[in-house]
């Protein structure tokens, strides 16, 4: 009877999550404190200080081997801070299958007026896509194609973006998996189905102040890839001093959720979000968690000179 049951939910997560039937690429709900994951232009926008980001998510809580996924980023500027370098380890475990992979950024931040900058970006990496054929259960148990126990395929993986930005602000374009390599999990394999798709994300938010202590911050992302159908994240941020923040957000034909975060002495951030789902799963999964964790460096020697004397 586990078994069956395993098979059944199994059946439903790929057959009720567009994300994994079309998509190849992981959705985590804390993008906006994580920009630089689906960015590369992002890479060095803040002048002042280096960031370590972790972002790790579970999804479907509740359902057997639902999706995993963990996220590691470090960016900041380089050299004479027109310039940011960046690098992200990642690891995404859907049931039998697990994509582990890094990437490394650069990119260009150009001053197009005495406010407003455009970024500039460029990411390049390899990823390994792997298959557990023992988590399997073969309608044809002497099929060959399945017939080691854990398959790996690697492939090389680029991304490009553009960054629109100043202090209020903000339009995000990207294009993650630019080129379109084969996933070839055989010597002997012709053909070509299992290739990276490229993903196009494009998002935008403005932050308005609300007095001297409140700030208000909508978004919109979207996404698309195909033959998956358009998907649209929006969601509003509610900010304290730059300190503490509240947020509610959607993704169609997904979920809704809701986000905490804190920012302490502002070189610690911590943030989490809850994913109510709003598809059939929900009959079967307590919703999704995603927990953020994040470092700033800061130039120590720097902020103490800007501070004002006694």
């Amino acid at each position: 009877m586990r078994i069956v049951k395993h098979i059944i939910f199994t059946c439903l997560v790929f057959c009720l999550s567009e994300s994994i039937v079309a998509q190849h690429l992981p959705q985590y709900t804390q993008y906006m404190l994580n920009d630089y994951a689906i960015n590369p232009a992002i890479a060095g926008k803040n002048k002042d200080y280096w960031e370590c980001k972790s972002n790790n998510r579970y999804q479907w809580v509740g359902l057997t081997d639902a999706p995993r996924t963990y996220i590691l980023s470090l960016q900041g500027p380089f050299r004479n801070r027109k310039m940011g370098i960046g690098g992200t380890i990642y690891t995404d475990i859907v049931g039998p299958t697990r994509r582990v992979g890094f990437q490394f950024a650069y990119a260009y931040h150009v001053k197009l007026t005495e406010t407003l900058k455009l970024g500039l970006g460029l990411s390049a990496g390899l990823l390994q896509y792997s298959v557990d054929g023992s988590k399997l259960l073969l309608h044809d148990p002497n099929d060959q194609i399945l017939s080691n126990a854990y398959q790996k395929a690697y492939a090389p993986d680029f991304g490009a973006g553009l960054y629109l930005y100043d202090d209020k602000l903000f339009l995000s374009l990207s294009v993650p998996q630019l080129y379109r390599a084969n996933l070839k999990f055989f010597e002997n394999q012709t053909t070509k189905n299992s290739v990276l798709e490229p993903h196009f994300y494009g998002l935008v938010g403005y932050k308005f102040n609300l007095g001297e202590d409140f700030k208000v911050e909508p978004s919109v992302m979207v996404k698309y890839v195909t033959p998956a159908p358009i998907k649209i994240d929006g969601g509003v941020r509610l900010i304290y001093q730059e300190m503490i923040w509240i947020a509610g957000s959607f993704r169609s034909n997904d979920a809704i959720s809701a986000t905490l975060g804190y920012l302490y002495k502002e070189w610690l951030m911590v943030g989490y979000s809850y994913d109510f789902t709003t598809t059939r799963l929900k009959n079967y999964s307590s919703g999704t968690h995603e927990i953020m964790i994040g470092l700033r460096f800061k130039n120590v020697q720097k902020n103490q000179e800007s501070k004002p004397k006694d």
